[in-house]
């Protein structure tokens, strides 16, 4: 192995990818180490390399020990948990044993219990040397650039990046991010939405592992995170923190209701998000492949919260019927009713999450049916 131009290559990769050299000499001699053992058979061995001339040493230890001496072993367990020892002779093996009589003629003041150490380093280790560091140096290499994504990324989760649609399969979508890819799995786009491949897209990223076989980045299009992002790339005020985000209740594909506030008396915090003409949340809502997008102000009143998250329903009234549990009982008139429940109940269900109360809308006819008696 040139030692010098494997010198340089470690301070290169320090230099470049943060790998310590001590790192990669370390996981050199365990795996030579790991090599020799398997190629000679020799269980108890040691490896030593020297960081400035790159040579190798191999040493055998055996321990002195006393090969007509006893053990005591379990050999069985009753069933109340005591074990029955016995005692057998000692398992003495040359490979790692050595009798006090051959040690002492290597070290004549040696006693039972120590260890003698001897060179043992093959004439061709060498060639066996260059080929292990090849492979240690590319694991390290593959390691510290897993570390550095999942450091990169774990800061990233439950945040919108850009992307670029690089490959698909049958369940997933594959995003470059850059450094590394991302999975957009089919089942998280926004229904109806085409993807094409190579183009620049908008996901979140909603959970980061370090996996087995490196960084495991999902991403998403149809979590409701993505809105709130979005909300905050395309209106300054709620990035200032002028504008408040309260909640977003979302079904990716159809509708999107985002409470909004300020505690500013001043500002207009519905119509800041809106925009002149429109064009802010005509951005979000082109990005979001058309979905319905209804914004709502937050009021710590929670009676008027709920009548503003059933618009567009009109003459609503809220009776608060256990706090506890967080349920309500909606009343609206006959013509507001389907508007109040919406298309298969999307509306009321995305109240309902908004406000975090669970909501039973009802007619005034229907509630006196059941006995409920609503003064009009």
């Amino acid at each position: 192995m040139d030692t010098k131009e494997f010198r340089n290559a470690l301070e290169l990769l320090d230099k470049e990818k943060g790998i310590k050299p001590d790192v990669i000499y370390e996981a050199l001699e365990l795996a030579l180490t790991s090599a020799y053992k398997k190629n000679y058979g020799i269980p108890n061995v040691r490896i030593s390399m020297d960081r400035d001339t790159g040579d190798i040493h191999v040493y055998s230890f055996k321990t002195v020990v006393d090969p007509e001496s006893e053990v005591e072993i379990v050999v069985d367990e009753t069933f109340d948990g005591e074990e029955i020892k016995e005692w057998v002779k000692f398992p003495f093996d040359e490979r790692i044993h050595l009798t006090l009589e051959e040690a002492r003629k290597i070290v004549p003041s040696i006693n039972l219990g120590e260890t003698i150490e001897t060179e043992v380093t093959p004439k061709d280790f060498g060639r066996v040397a260059a080929a292990t560091a090849k492979q240690v140096v590319v694991q390290k290499i593959r390691e510290a650039e897993k570390n550095n994504v999942i450091s990169e990324f774990s800061d990233k989760q439950d945040e919108m990046v850009n992307g670029i649609v690089a490959m698909e399969d049958i369940r997933n979508y594959y995003i470059d991010l850059g450094r590394t890819q991302g999975i957009l799995p089919k089942t998280e786009v926004i229904p109806g939405e085409t993807i094409k491949m190579g183009s620049n897209i908008k996901v979140y990223i909603s959970k980061v592992e370090n996996g087995n076989k490196g960084p495991l980045i999902l991403l998403s299009r149809n979590h409701y995170g993505l809105v709130k992002r979005l909300f905050e790339l395309e209106i300054p005020e709620i990035n200032e923190g002028i504008i408040l985000v309260y909640g977003v209740a979302r079904e990716a594909g159809n509708r999107t209701k985002v409470a909004v506030y300020s505690e500013n008396s001043n500002v207009d915090a519905i119509g800041s998000c809106i925009g002149e003409k429109g064009m802010r949340i005509n951005r979000i809502i082109k990005e979001l492949n058309g979905e319905k997008i209804d914004i709502i102000e937050y009021n710590k009143d929670i009676n008027k919260f709920i009548i503003n998250a059933l618009s567009p329903a009109k003459n609503v009234r809220v009776f608060i019927t256990d706090e506890k549990k967080q349920e309500a009982l909606i009343i609206v008139d006959n013509e507001n009713l389907s508007l109040a429940i919406g298309k298969k109940g999307l509306n009321v269900r995305l109240a309902s999450r908004l406000t975090h109360h669970k909501l039973d809308v009802k007619t005034y006819e229907q509630a006196k049916e059941e006995g409920i008696n609503i003064i009009e």
